[in-house]
């Protein structure tokens, strides 16, 4: 019931910049902390950023200073601007929120299905 939708993955040069939306929808009470992951080829999931109901944000060390969570709480959607793009980036993106639904007042975390972006050099 409860869906995470992707948006703004593509390609992009070195250099560049894209921005990532991931808008929570379905009956839900609340959502807590969401963040972004990324899987990228051969590798494992890690996180990229996250961003607490409070505003509070953390980031992985690769992406400091070029890449900024946001989130709108009245939309349930959390962004992920990401500036100065290396090829490095590349990978398929992740989001990933702690929502309670209303049908079980319980928080569980939910994923959505990935975007792909793609930094060329």
């Amino acid at each position: 019931q409860v869906q995470l939708v992707e948006s703004g993955g593509g390609l992009v040069q070195a250099g560049g910049s894209l921005r990532l939306s991931c808008a929570a929808s379905g009956s839900i009470f609340s959502v807590n902390r969401m963040g972004w992951y990324r899987q990228g080829p051969g590798n494992q999931r890690d996180m990229v950023a996250s961003i607490a109901s409070s505003g509070d944000t953390n980031y992985a060390d690769s992406v400091k200073g070029r890449f900024t969570i946001s989130r709108d709480n009245a939309k349930n959607t959390v962004y992920l601007q990401m500036n100065s793009l290396k090829p490095e980036d590349t990978a398929v993106y992740y989001c990933k929120a702690l929502i309670a639904g209303r049908a079980t007042m319980a928080w569980n975390d939910y994923w959505g299905q990935g975007t792909q972006v793609t930094v060329s050099s």
